[in-house]
């Protein structure tokens, strides 16, 4: 930062998804090119979603114009949503996906503040031209709101990176260090970024990403924290499944790992679904994508055995929050479900 103290030294730092929100942020659905001839079959699911969200927090909302706005408010009020929970802000995007180009909030709570961090995105590695208005929601909403915004000039996705809030931050190598991303950075220079952007001390890998995932491996599809020493994991039974090997070996990274204060990490284990195949694509169905709300842990489902057995074990790791699952297999022909569709915005 040009000489200047880091947002870490300055006293910033990215808080847990589980601390308390003031919203969570979207950007509406409307990019057919991402739901090929079936987007209209995701907004009953997605408008329950925001529905389980406004029974705790505020929703904010970009779209594109008046007549998206108007077309919203129809399918939230159909779905029986509270309108007051609702804020829509005329923010035109390219696609939905507000986990990843959506804004990085850096809360200071000593002094009561809170930042905005706009990383550079490239819709994962310019595989989705154009991202153009995607690449600055972060500064158009810290604008609103007159909040500070800083730019670390790296590429960098909300949905590769996962927090504790307790000074560690869980990545994946096959996401973070692909050379379309920042091939000019090596792992150490990129952690280097990940502390001094998100204020944190202690970055952990793992390997690998699943199956059908087109970001080319977030973490928030594979491993999440529960609490602050707890990790959930996906595991894949079948031996037979592509994600048996990639799942086995984060696995037993997560094992081997410490957190800062020398404990082991706690790792709980977490089925995966059945295979998810539409028009003979394998797409990225993982249970690991789900959203913490204030009140809510907001779980995606597939139809198939282990959608039971997925939210019982989040129920036990969630002992303040209700987990209750929605119907995502209209949703995941995107290529994502409930947590790469939100943002959080924590209270400071």
């Amino acid at each position: 930062m040009n000489g200047q103290p880091t947002l870490k030294q300055l006293g910033y730092y990215f808080p847990a998804e589980f601390h308390p929100h003031v919203a969570t942020w979207l950007s509406w659905p409307h990019k057919e090119a991402s739901w090929p001839g079936k987007i209209d079959s995701i907004y009953p699911q997605y408008c329950q979603f925001i529905k389980y969200l406004t029974e705790s927090e505020i929703v904010r909302i970009n779209v594109n114009d008046e007549a998206m706005k108007a077309f919203a408010i129809a399918h939230l009020r159909n779905a029986g949503v509270n309108p007051d929970k609702v804020e829509f802000f005329l923010h035109p995007t390219n696609d939905a996906w507000c986990r990843d180009h959506g804004p990085a909030f850096l809360i200071n709570p000593s002094e009561k503040k809170k930042v905005i961090v706009d990383w550079n995105y490239n819709a994962w590695g310019g595989k989705y031209p154009p991202f153009d208005k995607d690449d600055i929601i972060p500064t158009l909403i810290a604008d609103h709101f007159k909040l500070p915004v800083y730019h670390p000039g790296i590429i960098m996705e909300g949905g590769s990176v996962e927090f504790n809030g307790k000074g560690t931050l869980l990545t994946s190598a096959c996401c973070l260090l692909n050379e379309n991303r920042n091939p000019h950075l090596n792992k150490e220079q990129l952690e280097t970024y990940l502390q001094d952007f998100y204020g944190v001390d202690q970055v952990l890998w793992v390997d690998e990403g699943i199956a059908g995932d087109d970001t080319d491996g977030h973490i928030d599809d594979t491993v999440r924290f529960v609490n602050e020493d707890t990790v959930v994991t996906v595991v894949e039974t079948d031996k037979n499944d592509e994600n048996y090997e990639l799942l086995q070996q984060n696995l037993k990274q997560l094992r081997q790992m410490r957190l800062l204060n020398g404990r082991q990490l706690n790792v709980i284990e977490l089925p995966m679904p059945d295979a998810v195949i539409f028009e003979d694509q394998r797409l990225p169905a993982s249970y690991a994508n789900f959203y913490i709300s204030n009140k809510h842990v907001i779980v995606p489902t597939y139809r198939c055995a282990n959608d039971d057995k997925a939210l019982q074990v989040l129920a036990g790791c969630f002992k303040d929050r209700e987990v209750v699952g929605i119907d995502s297999t209209e949703i995941i022909w995107g290529l994502g479900s409930f947590h790469c569709l939100s943002q959080q915005e924590p209270a400071v």
